[in-house]
This record gives structure tokens, sequence and C-alpha cells, in this order.
């Protein structure tokens, strides 16, 4: 897996937690998710990467399915992680039809 690809997977998460409405506590959590972004970013560069052009590309070619999953894999990795929106997103993710 490459940096560029980690970059989109974590992107894709952030959106996958922001299609999560339920969740009332939801803007902390993608402020959170946001400054982990940008320190990984930070911390590993790449000249290869077009941010606002993934973005857009994400957000509008995506799939809901994808987001979830990944908003799933950028959680687990973050230390505060709520317990309560991982289960949601994995609810969420059994009530979705392919």
């Amino acid at each position: 897996m490459t940096i560029e690809d980690v970059y989109r997977y974590m992107i894709s998460g952030y959106f996958g937690v922001m299609e999560m409405d339920s969740y009332k506590l939801k803007e902390y959590v993608l402020a959170d998710i946001k400054q982990y972004i940008k320190d990984y970013m930070e911390q590993n560069p790449s000249n290869n990467f077009n941010l606002d052009e993934e973005i857009e590309n994400i957000k509008d070619n995506v799939p809901v399915k994808t987001k979830l999953q990944d908003a799933l894999l950028v959680l687990n990795k973050m230390d505060n992680a709520p317990m309560d929106l991982i289960l949601d997103i994995k609810h969420r993710l059994k009530t979705l039809k392919d």
C-alpha cells in the first residue's frame, strides 16, 4: 500500500463518518480525523498527490459502503475513537444493500 493509498482511505473514512447523521458527536470526531490526516500527511509527505482533486473524486465517486469501511479503518488507527460510533458504523454496514 502506497502513501497515496493511505491518504485516500483516510479521506474516504472522513466522508464515511460524515454519512453518520445519527451520531450526535460527529463534528468532534470529524475534527479529530481531520487533524489525524493532517498530522499523517506532514509526517509522510508525497509530491504525487493532489489533495483537492482526490477529495472531490472520493466525495463524488466512492460508494457509501466503501466510505464506511474506510471509516472503520481510520477509527481503529486512532487512539480516542468512540466505540459507540464504531458500533453504529458496523450496524449501518450490515443494513446496507450491495
